[in-house]
């Protein structure tokens, strides 16, 4: 059996699509995050946390370092000649030394749920210590 033959793909939970649907279109014009796990029984993506005002710093302590999840963020970036956007992110946490089965399971689910989320700027980590506001800015500064 070849590696793509096991490759579960989970269902995003209509919950969360709605949850994502909203966060689209948020009118705040603070730093927000949506963290997404999978549910390993119901095979599906589903939301673990919402957050407002949330710095890169404040959100990297939000993941665990040994389970990998999903981060849609909502960050407000203030450009070099100094326009302000509101990027979406997709942050993909997979830390190194999780566990394959579940490794895989993330993996196999994560475009499904940037293409639920409809998102372009995605974005993977494997440590969470690489989530700061320079990595992010310096991510960003590909899409101009």
């Amino acid at each position: 059996m070849s590696e793509s033959d096991s490759l579960v793909v989970c269902e995003v939970d209509p919950e969360l699509k709605e949850t994502l649907r909203k966060f689209r279109f948020r009118k705040e014009t603070n730093n927000a995050a949506i963290i997404m796990k999978v549910d390993k029984d119901r095979q599906m993506v589903v939301l673990e946390d919402e957050f407002q005002n949330i710095s890169p710093e404040e959100l990297k302590l939000e993941l665990p370092e040994r389970q990998p999840r999903f981060v849609v963020y909502s960050y407000k970036y203030v450009h070099d000649d100094g326009r302000v956007s509101y990027p979406l992110c997709f942050i993909f946490s997979s830390p190194v030394g999780c566990k394959p089965e579940q490794q895989m399971m993330y993996a196999g689910s994560k475009n499904r749920l940037v293409q639920t989320a409809e998102l372009t700027k995605v974005f993977e980590i494997r440590t969470t210590d690489d989530l700061t506001e320079t990595w992010l800015k310096e991510k960003l500064a590909f899409f101009r």
